[in-house]
């Protein structure tokens, strides 16, 4: 396991929140979860964190309660090889969500994720490529694809 894992503040939901991206991502196990000793801010019993895996990426909750909030300056990067892969991950994730720009979304939990093509990073080199993608909500390949080749 990495040395680094993300650990995100939740609002008393980590367990919904993590059975919900286990159900999402294909490659996903649980790997741990710690249940207070009634020392704490949590009563006896209560999960204070859980541990997943997604893809590969460990990821720690914690129900931390409302004092903090998740927000947009925090986002995963979803690289999907087809558009129905970009089809399936966005509409499981945007369920309850709401969707922002180019790509990414903020689901249920308050979460952002990016939902992009794998090869991002080379169509939008081409402008016209990048123009269609600044007008897009989810990724539309097949349109990032015929914008790059004008370019």
């Amino acid at each position: 396991m990495n040395n680094l894992a993300p650990f995100l503040w939740f609002n008393d939901n980590a367990e919904e929140a993590a059975e919900f991206y286990l159900s999402v991502f294909p490659h996903a196990r649980k790997l741990s979860e710690v249940r207070s000793k009634g020392v704490g801010p949590w009563p006896a019993g209560k999960i204070a964190t859980i541990s997943i895996e997604l893809e590969g990426q460990e990821m720690v909750f914690l129900n931390g309660g409302p004092a903090q909030q998740l927000t947009a300056a925090f986002s995963f990067f979803i690289r999907c090889d087809s558009q129905a892969e970009i089809d399936s991950y966005w509409d499981k994730l945007i369920e309850g969500g709401k969707p922002m720009a180019c790509g990414w979304l903020t689901d249920r939990f308050g979460l952002c994720w990016q939902v992009v093509p794998r090869n991002i990073g080379e169509l939008i080199s081409h402008p016209k490529a990048m123009q269609a993608m600044m007008s897009m909500i989810k990724m539309d390949l097949l349109r990032l694809e015929a914008a790059a080749r004008e370019s």
